[in-house]
């Protein structure tokens, strides 16, 4: 069985339980106007560029058999990629001396990332930790993400996934004995809202929310706080109503804005929606949200 990944995160203290190691999977069926992770959106690798490595050599451009590197020396970005004739031969990457171009997607086999994950199998026992698959999202390499999960368990290693639940109902059920903590993203109350602004409806989302309390899987809410399209009482308000009607024991999170993610765009020559947005929500700021919805925060249980 083979996946694509685009990142692991080793000691990672806030996906889980204890010290984790986080396995980040290409693929996500929302296109979130906020992501923080874009370069996991698509399922196909990508060609990424970090201009801050670049040494302008130009040796990349040399070696593009289809010609989709250029150089534009008066932009910031000194290399310009057109990636609808890009055919990720790598080449480029390979040559460049500086690691300025890399791929953002690797194959992998299910045994490697299984090995990779292990190789911190001392810290999970000494925490109480274990492994997450993030992404991305784990569903949409749902497969590859349930053999993986079936190893680590077999393993008796303590298993995470972080979803936005988008998924057939019978996928989901495939990862409940596999999973010891699903960590599910809820943004948006109002379908119509939800759509608008990540791309699909949010009935799916809430009927697997609804599906996965039934049958009692321990669960964890994360509300992203993303300035002017999270943030309203309101939309927070219905989402914690919604989440303790269904079940009152699911905690709810609240994660803090990362105006950090607009250097990622950066990189893919995107527009941000909140590239104008600069700072973190502040801890008095955090605190006046969990007011609004009743709650304290997890941490402070």
């Amino acid at each position: 069985m083979t996946g694509r990944v685009f990142d692991i995160k080793r000691f990672a203290i806030h996906d889980g339980p204890g010290i984790r190691t986080s396995l980040f999977l290409k693929g996500c069926p929302l296109s979130c106007r906020w992501c923080q992770n874009p370069e996991g959106l698509l399922l196909e690798s990508v060609l990424w560029y970090s201009s801050s490595k670049c040494i302008a050599c130009d040796s990349c451009i040399s070696v593009c058999p289809t010609g989709s590197l250029s150089a534009h020396p008066e932009n910031e970005h000194h290399i310009s990629i057109c990636h609808d004739t890009c055919t990720l031969q790598a080449e480029c990457v390979r040559i460049c001396p500086t690691g300025a171009l890399s791929l953002a997607g690797t194959m992998m086999t299910d045994d490697q990332a299984v090995q990779e994950l292990m190789k911190d199998s001392l810290f999970f026992e000494e925490s109480g930790g274990g492994i997450t698959l993030t992404g991305g999202d784990p569903l949409m390499q749902a497969q590859f993400s349930i053999v993986i999960l079936k190893q680590i368990k077999e393993r008796g290693i303590h298993t995470a996934i972080e979803t936005c639940m988008y998924a057939a109902a019978d996928i989901l059920k495939q990862f409940i004995p596999l999973v010891d903590l699903f960590i599910v993203d809820l943004k948006i109350f109002d379908s119509e809202m939800h759509k608008k602004h990540t791309g699909v409806d949010n009935e799916l989302i809430l009927r697997n929310f609804t599906a996965l309390a039934d049958a009692k899987a321990n669960m964890l809410v994360r509300i992203p706080l993303i300035p002017g399209y999270t943030t309203s009482d309101k939309n927070l308000q219905e989402i914690e109503k919604f989440v303790a009607k269904t079940r009152d024991d699911i905690p709810i999170e609240l994660i803090n804005f990362n105006p950090l993610a607009k250097d990622k765009y950066r990189v893919f020559e995107q527009d941000y929606a909140l590239a104008k947005v600069r700072k973190s929500f502040s801890e008095s700021e955090l605190s006046d949200f969990y007011t609004v919805i009743g709650r304290k925060s997890p941490e402070m249980h």
